[in-house]
């Protein structure tokens, strides 16, 4: 029997959650994706600080020596280049996520990252823009895609975020199912069945209502706590797993089965809760306010993710310091 990684291969492109290089060229995925988080633990690796020196010189070769954001931007860059060079597919590189509620400011720092990635000679066509499903951010996503920028839109927590990202036009959404579950366990649920967990019914939801509508945004489930949520989502466009469920996967030669299909998706009307039409941005706001859950999630991912870049920050600041 082949393991439960290979099965889910079939019908599942499998992404690394991980800025670990040598575990994503152990692993041998199709993609990888990184963010703030992941770049601060990688930062802080001794094996991999020969990335930010050359974050340093690429950033003083533009003229732009001791701009921190620069360096910062070019670090997440570099780290880019180096996870492409150990797969065949994508790799997502998120926007400040202190940005997140500007979408101009979005913009420009996207056009940034990519100016940065053609002076290291990265094809366009590999990288996905990562920003907060925030109404800014799924703004910044249609300028940004309309310019030929693919993007991944991340911390989606409701139907609403992934159908606004998804008639923006953004390339990729990424769900999350951890997270969502553990707001709802801390609240008191419990969860006796895979198919009663909330993060599993959230990426199955947002997967019928994109395929129902024929929107071609991939969704890619994320920020799984157990190997039981992928298996419940085999099927998805898109997985992005840790290392740690993408070994347990790999050693489990049990039997798995597809849990979702596109193909057997029926087209849907809409109910009345989603909108046919595009939604604006009053509804977008409201619905996101009325939906304490995503809401909370949302607004605490940003400032996970904003505090990691601070860190990165500091920690370029000390070292050029010792330097």
């Amino acid at each position: 029997m082949i393991s439960k990684r290979q099965q889910l291969e079939q019908w599942t492109t499998v992404v690394a959650d991980t800025g670990d290089l040598e575990r994503i060229a152990e692993l041998r995925p199709h993609d990888a994706t990184t963010n703030p988080s992941l770049l601060l633990a990688a930062a802080r690796d001794e094996r991999y600080r020969h990335l930010l020196d050359q974050a340093r010189e690429l950033a003083r070769e533009l003229g732009h020596e001791g701009d921190l954001t620069w360096c910062t931007d070019a670090f997440a860059c570099v780290a880019g280049q180096a996870v492409l060079s150990h797969i065949p597919g994508l790799v997502s590189t998120e926007v400040d996520a202190r940005l997140s509620f500007d979408t101009a400011a979005t913009v420009a720092k996207a056009r940034r990252l990519m100016a940065l990635y053609r002076e290291l000679e990265v094809p366009a066509e590999r990288v996905l823009i990562k920003t907060a499903a925030t109404w800014e951010g799924i703004q910044a996503a249609r300028i940004l895609e309309e310019e030929g920028v693919r993007c991944n839109l991340t911390l989606v927590f409701s139907a609403e975020q992934a159908l606004a990202a998804a008639e923006a036009g953004a390339t990729l959404i990424s769900p999350f199912v951890g997270r969502i579950q553990d707001w709802h366990v801390k609240r008191g649920l419990e969860i006796t069945d895979i198919n009663q967990d909330p993060g599993v019914q959230s990426v199955r939801e947002i997967f019928h209502l994109l395929k129902g509508r024929g929107l071609d945004t991939i969704v890619m489930g994320a920020s799984f706590r157990n190997a039981a949520q992928i298996e419940a989502l085999a099927g998805c466009d898109r997985l992005t797993i840790s290392p740690a469920l993408l070994g347990e996967l790999a050693e489990d030669d049990g039997a798995l089965s597809r849990c979702l299909d596109p193909d057997t998706v029926v087209p849907a009307e809409p109910d009345g809760a989603l909108p046919a039409r595009a939604l604006n941005e009053a509804r977008f706001r409201w619905s996101l306010n009325d939906n304490p859950m995503a809401c909370d999630l949302l607004s605490d991912g940003i400032r996970r993710f904003a505090a990691d870049q601070r860190a990165l920050e500091s920690l370029l600041t000390a070292e050029d310091i010792a330097a």
